[in-house]
């Protein structure tokens, strides 16, 4: 009798094993460093694995910043992200682990590899060809992890209590707020827009005709993930462009070295825009991110 229990407790537990795959899981929490680095976030390895990840699907955070409750008050809510370098004379070889809670490997991808002399460069490009693994993998959360920490009346109760009574104060001095600055910020706004339109119109269409005959001397850049926004790298390797996010979707503040600028995509195309000798100049860019 005990053996057939024993053989069905092993049973039970290779099924829930096996159906733990990466669509259990929401979010993903990255290391501020990897344990082959010596640096927090050494070579932006730590940004860009970040980066990749939320590509994906997955909400990523790295460990240092603050989570959200439900992960931190249970670990097993996320996937942890690792990964692993296998050194080489003339290879850099990078391998990412998914790992749950407990330290389980839930995703494994193959080796990425580069022959690329330069660290920052090299490990860049081994780590994305690793994640080229995730491309076969399809990744669509099903909420199997939320299931169990959602399900307890008391984190439904509570919250109903504690909105019940600040909402009466909350909801007559927001549109009060809202009312008496939102007409000053429109009148601004709009004379701001009306002075400046005619300047930016007519310098910007002046120009895309000389930008674009410059456009073929530039090579392929990469974007490497850095704080605040990018770094795009040539094959030399060298920095050619350092991109900072702004608020706007796929809209940068450049800065080539000797120019300062931005960096936007137009009709699915980047181009970098900066003013010399008082014209403004578009350069198109080939980039991968």
């Amino acid at each position: 009798m005990k053996r057939y229990v024993l053989l069905f407790l092993l049973i039970s537990s290779f099924s829930v094993y096996a159906q733990n795959t990466i669509n259990n899981y929401k979010y993903v929490v990255v290391p501020e460093k990897f344990n082959f680095l010596k640096q927090n976030d050494q070579y932006g390895l730590n940004s860009l694995t970040k980066a990749l990840l939320a590509d994906k699907g997955f909400t990523v955070y790295l460990d240092n910043s603050e989570l959200p409750s439900e992960v931190a008050n249970n670990k097993c809510q996320a996937l942890n992200a690792d990964v692993l370098e296998k050194s080489g004379m003339f290879t850099t070889s990078l391998t990412l682990l998914l790992k749950d809670c407990q330290g389980n490997i839930i995703f494994k991808s193959k080796e990425g590899k580069s022959r690329e002399k330069e660290y920052r460069v090299s490990y860049n490009l081994a780590l994305r060809e690793a994640f080229t693994s995730l491309d076969g993998v399809p990744y669509a959360y099903n909420g199997a992890t939320n299931a169990q920490p959602i399900q307890p009346t008391v984190t439904a109760t509570t919250p109903a209590a504690a909105v019940n009574t600040p909402n009466p104060t909350t909801t007559v001095s927001s549109p009060a707020a809202a009312a008496t600055t939102s007409p000053a910020t429109v009148n601004t706004t709009a004379k701001a827009v009306i002075a400046s339109s005619p300047v930016t119109v007519s310098t910007i269409s002046e120009e895309p005709v000389q930008a674009e005959s410059t456009n073929p001397q530039a090579g392929t850049l990469y974007a490497q993930a850095i704080a605040n926004g990018y770094q795009l790298i040539d094959t030399t390797p060298k920095i050619v462009l350092t991109l900072l996010k702004t608020s706007v979707q796929d809209y940068f503040i450049a800065n080539n070295g000797t120019s300062n600028g931005i960096v936007l995509k137009k009709n699915n195309e980047w181009f970098f825009e900066y003013y010399k000798g008082g014209k403004l100049i578009s350069e198109k860019l080939s980039v991968k991110f």
